[in-house]
């Protein structure tokens, strides 16, 4: 196990690919030919390292827009 752990993390893949297959994962939709190409290249580090990014952008929009939000008065 550890020798596919060692080969997936030597995966060449771009961190803009990943950060794509990422964005489109938030989504939840992704075809399954383009699934198949993302698992065969992208490096699972950079994985982690993307999805986490991705989570706390988003936290930190939610939070921005409820503040922006309440602060306007809408929210009364």
């Amino acid at each position: 196990m550890t020798d596919e752990l060692r080969e997936a993390a030597q995966r060449q893949g771009s961190f803009a690919q990943t950060l794509k297959a990422v964005a489109w994962s938030f989504f939840g939709v992704r075809k399954s030919k383009d699934y198949a190409q993302d698992v065969a290249k992208i490096n699972p580090v950079h994985v982690i390292v993307a999805g986490v990014l991705a989570a706390v952008i988003f936290v930190v929009g939610l939070v921005v827009l409820v503040r922006f939000i309440v602060a306007s008065g809408v929210a009364q």
